[in-house]
């Protein structure tokens, strides 16, 4: 099992010819643009979604706070990835929208660059940590609200060319 291993390490572009984790080389990579969305959901209970559309929260306005808690968490991704390379985003917006079905939030970000590589981890870093910073805002109102369906919606640019999520487009 461990020579099979060690023979598809090679093949593992995070992994070095004795298997262990290591950082990959980009700098021979040309700059290009690269773009890529991820999405999450938050559901909570109607009171809460009530709640916080109203504006009611104790903490203050939860949606703006875990908007800008989105963007921040991009700009920290390789602060928080081990592996992942520090990036010049040129471009990060968070959105979230009410979603009265669930009940609770739809959470859609962008991240931008021009780089060596992709910003698909910026983009779900920021859905993760603005679904986060949500919760914790209203954690005061509900403690069993569910963060769902952290997923990569597209990615564009760059070697392995573009991907688009069959799932996402379906819905």
């Amino acid at each position: 099992m461990q020579d099979n291993f060690l023979s598809n390490s090679a093949k593992l572009s995070h992994l070095d010819h004795q298997g262990e984790a290591q950082m990959v080389d980009v700098s021979a990579k040309m700059p290009t643009i690269r773009e890529a969305v991820a999405v999450a959901k938050v559901r909570m209970l109607p009171e809460t979604f009530a709640a916080i559309q109203a504006g009611n929260a104790p903490k203050g306005d939860v949606l703006a706070t875990a908007r800008l808690a989105g963007i921040m968490a991009a700009k920290q991704t390789a602060t928080l990835i081990p592996l992942c390379h520090p990036l010049p985003l040129q471009k990060i917006t968070v959105e979230i929208t009410p979603d009265f079905q669930l009940p609770g939030y739809q959470i859609h970000a962008t991240v931008k660059t021009k780089a060596e590589t992709g910003v698909e981890m910026e983009a779900l870093t920021a859905v993760s940590v603005a679904a986060l910073t949500l919760y914790d805002m209203a954690k005061a109102l509900e403690k069993s609200i569910q963060i769902e369906s952290i997923q990569l919606v597209s990615k564009t640019g760059g070697k392995s060319g573009d991907y688009f999520s069959p799932v996402a487009e379906s819905k």
